[in-house]
Formats: C-alpha cells, structure tokens, sequence
C-alpha cells in the first residue's frame, strides 16, 4: 500500500499513485449539476475501488452516509484505510461485490491497473477500447502531468501490456443490493452510484421492485455493448426517473457512457 498527493494537497492510500490521481479526475464527472446531494444523505458506492469518490464526498458534507462495495480483497484493504483517514464514522466499507444474485463470483485483479479489475473484463478484452481510453485519459490528464501529451502514440501498446500483465484470479463475495438494503435496513438512497465495469446491468437486475422507492437519484458508467444503455435507461424510464446522459471527456472514443437518473 502506498500514498498520493490528490489536486487539493490531500494525501490518500492507494496502490497505483497514477491511477489514484486519474480516478480523482474521472469521479468528477459524477458530481454532475444533474444530481443535488446534500448534508445527512445516504449514497451506497458499488464499485468503490480504494474509495475516491467516498473521501471527497467526506470532505464535502460532514454528516453523509456512505456505504462502499468493493469485492477484492487487495483493492477492498485501500479503500478501508481511506474511509478511516476520512474521519467519517458514517463511511461504511464492505468487502464483497453487487450483483443480482448472493454467492460467490470469479474476478480478474490486475496488480498494475486496479480500476480494470472486473468479473466481466468486457473493456480488457478489446485492444481498441483500452487505447481510446488510455489515449483520452493522456489528453485529459491531471494539471501537474506536463509530460502526458509528449508521449508518443507508439508507445501506448506498451503501456497497455503493462497495465495489464499478470492478471490474479480470484473468487470474491457478492450480494443483491435489495439485500444489502434489508440487512442494513437502509430506509432511503439519496444517490445510487454504480461503476462497476460491466456488472452494472446484473446490479440493476438485483434491485427488487419494493426496494425501487427508496432510491432517489441514480449515476451509473454503463459500458455500452448489446443493447445495454438501452435496456437500462429504458428500464428507469419506465421505473418514473428522468434520464440524462454524458460522456467523460477523457473516455470520448470509448463505449463508456454516464447516465444520471432523478425521481420525478
């Protein structure tokens, strides 16, 4: 485990430091003016990864509830030193996945690039989309890497080899979040955030239609292959949300897409 200095001064735990400043860019994204969050809300975080996301919303409002899901162990280890360094005793981290069933689930971790691991590795599994993705990440990078325009695109295979070299399986926890809500006896959900590179449509599918009332606001990365955006924001639609979507400026060419959804 090691530490970073995020944009603000704020040391955090991670265990890539680029990676960790690249995730504090990409989560900006989710504090779109689209969504209203506020002192003494619940947010549940699927997909917490060492818990950015979690942190700055602790810097943010004092008295947030967070609950924070994260199924592998390594990344899970981070992310509760980051809760505990948040000083927010409602910071809740839990050390298992969510999916739309309770169990057990093969995950793929990558040492180099902790953000890719995944159960599905839909984005791995394309060359393509990891270049389109490394190369926005590169023109969108944080402010003090000066050097990330000056890397040639020649290189990038390269950079993308080592990112991904020795991949570690391993089984994981999972649960439905209509679980979770009943064990932890969850009686509102203010923000549901989901990027949890793949699985997004199993967690929607693990949301039973009692639980659907209690969730306010919605913000998921939705990896936009067979159908998938349609299917969700079809389903939320229906369900009574507004929609709206947006693209990460640094994920442009990819099939990456944020969709928001808010309560009428």
């Amino acid at each position: 485990m090691k530490k970073t200095t995020l944009s603000d001064g704020y040391k955090v735990y991670c265990i890539n430091r680029k990676e960790a400043q690249m995730l504090e860019e990409h989560i900006e994204g989710y504090f779109d003016d689209y969504i209203t969050i506020k002192e003494g809300d619940t947010i549940i975080d699927i997909g917490a990864n060492i818990g950015i996301f979690g942190l700055e919303l602790s810097k943010k409002y004092k008295t947030i509830e967070i609950f924070a899901f994260e199924p592998i162990k390594n990344i899970y280890d981070v992310l509760k030193q980051n809760s505990i360094l948040s000083q927010n005793k409602k910071f809740k981290t839990y050390n298992y996945g969510i999916s739309d069933k309770n169990g057990e689930e093969q995950f793929q971790y990558f040492p180099n690039s902790p953000a890719l691991s995944s159960s599905k590795n839909e984005i791995v599994q394309s060359k393509e989309q990891l270049l389109l993705a490394l190369e926005g990440s590169l023109h969108h990078a944080p402010k003090k890497w000066w050097w990330a325009n000056l890397i040639p695109k020649f290189i990038y295979p390269y950079i993308i080899n080592n990112l991904i070299k020795n991949p570690i399986n391993t089984t994981c926890s999972i649960k439905t979040l209509s679980n979770v809500i009943k064990e932890n006896q969850i009686s509102k959900i203010n923000l549901l955030k989901i990027d949890c590179e793949g699985n997004e449509l199993n967690v929607i599918k693990g949301i039973a239609s009692k639980d659907w009332n209690i969730i306010k606001q919605i913000v998921i990365e939705v990896n936009d292959i067979h159908g998938r955006f349609e299917y969700i924001s079809k389903k939320l639609i229906n369900l009574g949300y507004n929609v709206k979507t947006t693209k990460d400026p640094s994920l442009k060419g990819t099939n990456l897409i944020n969709l928001f959804a808010k309560i009428n």
